[in-house]
């Protein structure tokens, strides 16, 4: 009884405290530092600008888009698309995260094997996060082993995609840290500050993983009790 409890309270904190902290984590992180102007005072989009310039990548562009930390680099259009506090601030944060996004045009530029394998499982990953959840539950209900097995097949695409995920963040966030350094957008006393938002950043999508390893682990549990 006892075990079993504690084996719930562990599950409960990774699948709920876990993420939430990890949120909070970065919100205030970013916040600490997006008031701390960077030395260079450049903007985001000048320092993206420059870091995409200096690597050969003219033909990126980069747009401004409503809400805070919606940051992201579209692949297909070729464009870095950095929120508006971050395109027009020239805060320690802008530049991380704009030197981060820019990691991932670099990474499509150069193939990157992680990110080019990540592409490819978005249709199943997508189609498996929403349908599988639906399948498990259906045949945990309906007592049918062979529809929860299905449901598991499905996850395992999603959380796939998540593991897949980290290395192609952590890439880009090295990518951000290098790049920042050598194109002078920071100076030595900043680095630390810049590592701390990308470090804190980071955190999401290791929280994201672990819980969706945690749940897929759990499923696969409960099919094999529900088999014997």
């Amino acid at each position: 009884m006892f075990g079993s409890m504690t084996a719930f309270i562990i599950y409960f904190a990774i699948l709920l405290i876990v993420p939430l902290w990890a949120s909070s984590r970065v919100k205030s992180t970013y916040k600490k530092y997006s008031q701390v102007r960077a030395s260079s005072g450049m903007t985001g989009a000048e320092t993206a600008r420059k870091i995409l310039d200096d690597n050969g990548l003219y033909n990126v562009s980069i747009e401004p888009v409503k809400g805070q930390l919606t940051d992201h680099y579209d692949p297909q259009s070729k464009v870095v698309r950095l929120s508006e506090g971050n395109y027009y601030g020239n805060s320690v944060a802008g530049a991380a995260v704009a030197a981060h996004e820019v990691g991932h045009a670099i990474q499509d530029a150069e193939n990157y094997a992680f990110l080019r394998f990540r592409s490819s499982l978005v249709p199943m990953a997508s189609f498996g996060s929403n349908a599988s959840i639906f399948l498990i539950i259906g045949g945990m209900l309906l007592t049918m082993s062979e529809l929860m097995l299905a449901g598991i097949v499905l996850m395992s695409f999603a959380v796939l995609f998540q593991l897949v995920t980290l290395p192609v963040e952590f890439n880009a966030s090295t990518r951000a840290m290098d790049q920042v350094v050598a194109s002078g957008v920071i100076q030595n006393n900043e680095e630390r500050e810049t590592k701390k938002v990308l470090n804190a950043a980071a955190l999401t999508y290791v929280a994201s993983a672990l819980v969706a390893v945690i749940e897929l682990i759990r499923f696969v549990l409960m099919y094999f009790m529900m088999d014997d």
